[in-house]
């Protein structure tokens, strides 16, 4: 009786840890593999984060001071979306959005990349940080402006995630804090991977809220250059 509840739990863990893989798969890995070794490493870094936690709406981790390229932002409204999981990828909960915000969303890397006036200065791309999963933007290494350290995320400034619609965006500190503090945002949970103002932007439900997210992207986009382009 003892042999066969030993089998029976072990079966039983087994499709637990299946499933968790699976379903792992189904949300995106991002830049980590899809297999099994890629699994595991993120599984030790949960455990690590398990045994060391951390609030990611906390904004004492990120500097206080530096520029700022964010106008106006307002709260935003209700909870914030439920976060999945897993370490990494970095994703929260699909909610509903419209097809109209959608389209726009999913435009917006493409529109910093070829609009004026910061064309000069950005290059869309698929996102490498993602694995070539989602769009992206990137400042050109040429720029004269360029903020010193824009490389420390190899120039990308921001991605979107095609599974719900989220974003990670470079920000600059003070950016960053603003919006965690307003509620559109968290800070990365890898923080032995990024500089502590790249952060996960919620995914935008409605039209409004894509103007929100368009006007963090661009406050990005500035920090990278190493200046506000769009109001010299």
């Amino acid at each position: 009786m003892g042999f066969l509840a030993i089998m029976v739990a072990l079966a039983v863990a087994g499709l637990v840890v299946w499933y968790d893989f699976w379903a792992w798969k189904m949300t995106g890995t991002g830049g980590t593999p899809p297999t099994w070794k890629g699994y595991w490493k993120i599984r030790r870094w949960g455990l690590w984060l398990l045994l060391h936690p951390q609030n990611l709406h906390d904004t004492s981790q990120i500097p206080s001071d530096g520029p700022s390229y964010l106008t106006t932002l307002p709260r935003r409204p209700g909870a914030r979306p439920n976060i999945t999981r897993w370490t990494l990828p970095q994703r929260q909960q699909r909610e509903p959005i419209t097809p109209p915000a959608h389209e726009s969303l999913f435009s917006l890397m493409q529109h910093f990349a070829t609009a004026s006036p910061f064309a000069p200065y950005i290059t869309s791309a698929l996102s490498k940080t993602e694995g070539g999963t989602g769009p992206a933007i990137y400042v050109n290494r040429d720029v004269k402006s360029i903020n010193p350290a824009a490389h420390k995320f190899f120039y990308e400034v921001a991605h979107v995630h095609p599974t719900e619609n989220s974003l990670h965006v470079y920000c600059s500190p003070r950016d960053a804090r603003k919006v965690l503090e307003f509620g559109w945002g968290m800070r990365f949970p890898a923080s032995w991977l990024a500089p502590p103002s790249w952060i996960m932007v919620f995914a935008p439900r409605d039209e409004g809220e894509v103007e929100v997210v368009r006007g963090i992207v661009r406050a990005a986009v500035c920090f990278a250059v190493g200046r506000d382009v769009e109001n010299e």
